[in-house]
């Protein structure tokens, strides 16, 4: 098998469709687009991509204020101005005010790299169609010291969005598309046995069971998320919660205990409680 595929981690648990859509990506050296709810792992992957294929790493968290040239380079003329005012000798050469960005470092990587651009959908609309250039001919010109910095190695490009806003019809085109589904019981029982190993069986089934229902509850501004349930798991094991206290009474949604690692908004907490009482009243 290639070293060049995708296989998932000890550490991280990916369905043959997440470990398809990575491969496919890399085959056709397109950036990945990936999507899903919070807390999927989306940011995660980028690294144990990295991991599994012995690649550096570069990440690019982005930003409301972000801005696609800052991934490439930026001037800092204010120091080199201030500098110019102390007569300093390194002010001749401009290339001591350009600042390198992300895309510029994975460029000039000596082996080919992994680049996670995250939450693309958090800069302005005109970000994604601002980088097309670059990510299509793996090269961008730098004015100032008038050099072009081309890509050694394509780098295996992994772009989160949290659905925030559309993104580009254009951008979408250059990409490979997935949406990370959230797991099912059986992935997520997966999941939980990486982090816990050796967790009681009758646990980890009343913990599942009173988070899906939580997550069924309608109209929930935020549902909880894998990251929240295994740490609602670590306070459980941690204050030593009995399996029973997790139950639902005759099929009936009861407030599972310590809820606020899965809750986190009033309007939710408020929600469930109405719920749980509603519940309660039909049941006498």
């Amino acid at each position: 098998m290639s070293s060049n595929r995708f296989t998932g981690t000890a550490r991280y648990v990916a369905t043959d469709d997440l470990k398809m859509a990575v491969n496919a990506a890399v085959t056709l050296s397109r950036p990945l687009l990936i999507k899903g709810e919070p807390g999927t792992g989306k940011t995660q992957l980028a690294e144990e991509i990295a991991a599994s294929l012995g690649r550096p790493l570069h990440e690019w968290h982005i930003k409301s204020t972000t801005k696609a040239q800052q991934g490439l380079y930026e001037y800092d003329a204010v120091s080199r101005l201030r500098d110019s005012q102390l007569g300093e000798a390194r002010v001749r050469d401009i290339g001591n005010y350009i600042v390198k960005g992300r895309l510029w470092e994975a460029f000039t990587s000596d082996v080919q790299p992994v680049l996670l651009i995250d939450e693309i959908d958090k800069a302005d609309i005109e970000f994604p169609n601002d980088l097309l250039r670059e990510l299509d001919r793996m090269e961008f010109y730098v004015y100032e010291t008038r050099e072009l910095v081309k890509a050694r190695h394509r780098p295996i490009i992994v772009i989160t969005s949290n659905n925030e806003k559309e993104l580009p019809d254009a951008f979408l085109r250059r990409c490979f598309f997935h949406y990370i589904r959230f797991p099912e019981a059986e992935t997520m029982t997966a999941i939980i046995d990486v982090h816990f190993p050796g967790l009681k069986r009758e646990l980890l089934k009343e913990a599942l069971d009173a988070f899906y229902r939580l997550r069924d509850v309608p109209g929930l501004k935020k549902k909880p998320s894998t990251s929240e349930l295994l740490d609602w798991i670590k306070l459980l094991l941690a204050e030593d919660i009995p399996p029973e206290a997790l139950r639902a009474v005759d099929g009936k949604t009861a407030i599972p205990p310590l809820y606020g690692a899965l809750l986190k908004n009033e309007q939710d907490v408020h929600l469930f409680e109405q719920l749980v009482f509603m519940n309660r009243r039909a049941a006498r």
